[in-house]
């Protein structure tokens, strides 16, 4: 039976999911010499992934530097703390070679970023929203795309941490390592797929309601206006109206009903 997947994933159904956490080994790199052994054990591997982690900011304006490049293998995950060894030699070189493959999700942006620390030609990349979109999903995020492919959660809860404090708390090492190895177990899934098939439901997009234009109301009419606006005459304006006619009192003019000229 085919495995089926969707185009795009309910966000509200993801809670409700087991939760993905890697159980592998994960080594903290704080020196250039620890640093030397990771990238040559990595470069070995068939398969990596890559992840960074940024301290967030929460004024316009300002963008700090990236702190932590996580690099991970099947069961073994790299954090490599760039805010305490900066971008050294190795570091360029598992960035700029080919030899193997390196899968990231949103690269794009994270290469941009470490290219701030230090410029570095980027060696053959797989980015993974270019691929899932390949198989018609349309919901990129890695939340969503781990959620749609294996059934399982990805927790954000350390993603705004301070990624520049002086120590790490375990929590914020298992994020950052699950998000570095969730793209190797996203591609290596991706590529099964493809080679045995699977079953995509094409999710409706939902439908958008637009508000009807209320009809502008109507004038009234000249004759409405005119109706409007009369009001009955006060005692006064009667008076006044009533000494324009008159009865002549002159000899002959008796009970005859005179109006002068304007």
């Amino acid at each position: 039976m085919m495995k089926k997947i969707y185009s795009k994933f309910d966000k509200q159904s993801i809670p409700k999911l087991p939760q993905a956490q890697f159980k592998g080994k994960i080594e903290t790199i704080l020196s250039e010499t620890e640093a030397e052994k990771a990238v040559d054990y990595l470069l070995k591997q068939d398969i990596i992934g890559f992840d960074t982690e940024t301290k967030p900011i929460f004024k316009a304006g300002r963008q700090n530097e990236v702190a932590l490049l996580q690099v991970s293998s099947n069961d073994i995950c790299f954090l490599f703390r760039l805010n305490h060894i900066g971008m050294p030699k190795c570091i360029l070189r598992l960035l700029s070679d080919s030899s193997n493959i390196k899968v990231g999700l949103s690269w794009h942006d994270d290469l941009r970023m470490l290219q701030r620390r230090e410029k570095f030609e980027p060696g053959k990349f797989v980015e993974l929203q270019e691929m899932a979109c390949e198989y018609g999903i349309k919901d990129l995020s890695l939340q969503k795309l781990y959620a749609n492919i294996f059934g399982e959660k990805i927790s954000k809860a350390q993603r705004l941490s301070n990624w520049e404090a002086d120590i790490l708390t375990e929590p914020q090492k298992l994020y950052a390592a699950t998000d570095a190895w969730a793209c190797v177990m996203l591609y290596q899934e991706l590529i099964r797929l493809k080679k045995e098939g699977y079953d995509l439901e094409v999710v409706p997009e939902p439908e958008v309601t637009i508000p009807k234009e209320e009809k502008p109301k109507k004038e009234k009419s000249t004759k409405e206006n005119k109706k409007k606006d009369s009001k009955p005459k006060s005692s006064a304006n009667k008076k006044r109206s009533a000494s324009w006619r008159y009865k002549s009192k002159k000899k002959g003019t008796e009970n005859k009903e005179v109006i002068p000229n304007e």
